[in-house]
Parts: C-alpha cells; sequence; structure tokens
C-alpha cells in the first residue's frame, strides 16, 4: 500500500502517517525505489496494538 492508500484506510491525513513514520510510532515501510510501501497485515497489526479500548 503506498503512503496515499494507508492513509485512506485509515481515514486520516497523509500528514498523519508521515508524522507518525518519522516518530517511529508506524508499521515498518519498505522502500521500492523513491516509493514507500506498506503490508496491509503490516497496517492491520499496527491497528490492532495501537486501538483504544472503549470502557
Amino acid at each position: 500500500m503506498t503512503i496515499e492508500e494507508v492513509a485512506e484506510y485509515l481515514r486520516v491525513p497523509v500528514l498523519t502517517i508521515r508524522w507518525l513514520r518519522q516518530d517511529g510510532r508506524f508499521a515498518p515501510a519498505v522502500k521500492v525505489g523513491r516509493r514507500l510501501l506498506w503490508e496491509e497485515t503490516a497496517v492491520n497489526a499496527w491497528v490492532e496494538q495501537n486501538r483504544e479500548h472503549a470502557s
């Protein structure tokens, strides 16, 4: 998934993904040429690890 696809999938701005990545708080990406790509399974795992549970 591209950064745009990840942002759309998570319904957040692309800038949010960039900030999280720069802070080391997002799923690892693979650089292919000049593009960063994420596996959907890695994004889903990150979501599960960072999900806030309602009390």
